[in-house]
This record gives C-alpha cells, structure tokens and sequence, in this order.
C-alpha cells in the first residue's frame, strides 16, 4: 500500500510505528487506499458532501500514530521534526505551552501529494501521513467531519 511513501516518511513514519509497536499506549491507525476508493460509491446530498467525497477519493492512504501518557512527548516531537528531507517544505507550525505542532507539505508536479504533521505536548504525540492529491481548503473540512486532533489548525493558512 505504501511502497510510494517517500524517505521522510519512511524514516519518521515507519520508525515511530516500528519502534512503538509493543507500546499500550500507542494508537496506530493505517487506512488503506481501497478505504478511500469505496466513498467514490456515496452519494453526496449537498454540495459540500459531494466536495468533500471527491477529495476523499483523490487519497491514497493515510497513517496515524497517537501515543498518550507519556512523559516525553515534546522529545519525541523535537525528534521527528528534524527528519524531513529536502523535498518537504514547512507549511505551518504552532507553537503554545500545552502543545507545539508542525506541518509539512510534499508535492509533485505543482501538487500536494502529501501532507505529514506531527504534534507533540507534554503528555502526548501525534504523527500523521496523508498521501494523494491534497486540496489543503477541503482536507481542513474533512478533518473537522472527522475530529482528527491538530488538522483544524490548516484552517489558519490561506488558499495555496
């Protein structure tokens, strides 16, 4: 599924997952290309569903990786945001006492084709890796449907 993911992600990514494996308290979540291909099969009612089950279906697939109480969570963040190769541009970073959070952009031929943040608290870490071709106005969308922790923060950057 993720033979494509580039050396960031297998660097960050895989190792976080590798090494956390055994941890209880690591929630790792992998959805699959297929996942994304079977909301091409929804009907969207509104325009907004209809726009965001498009952008559903230009995803390739996505990994998260949460691990909560913890002590060193900030460690961990400082660790993994040191990793991206040249091919990764900063898009957003944010920076308060209870949790600082990066986002970095990957693209190809003049598009998104992935999007990785890491976040990291005093008590927690979060890695997240999207692949596939990224509207950044209709992943903010989707992750508010969703809930996925951090992702309203794209909201804060202006159309690309």
């Amino acid at each position: 599924m993720f033979l494509s993911i580039s050396v960031f992600s297998q660097d960050v990514v895989q190792r976080f997952f590798q090494e956390m494996n055994a941890d209880e308290n690591v929630t790792k979540v992998s959805i699959s290309s297929k996942m994304f291909e079977l909301f091409m099969h929804i009907d969207g009612e509104t325009n907004d569903e209809k726009e965001l089950l498009e952008t559903v279906s230009k995803l390739k697939g996505m990994k998260i990786l949460i691990k909560e109480e913890m002590a060193d969570g900030k460690r961990l963040y400082a660790e993994a945001i040191t990793r991206p190769s040249s091919e990764y541009e900063v898009l957003l970073t944010v920076e308060d006492n209870d949790e600082d959070m990066t986002f970095f952009i990957r693209e190809e031929n003049g598009r998104i084709a992935e999007l990785v943040m890491i976040a990291g608290g005093e008590s927690n870490f979060i890695l997240l890796s999207l692949l596939g071709e990224i509207d950044l106005n209709q992943i903010s969308k989707l992750s508010r449907s969703m809930n996925i922790e951090g992702m309203e923060n794209l909201e804060k950057i202006e159309n690309r």
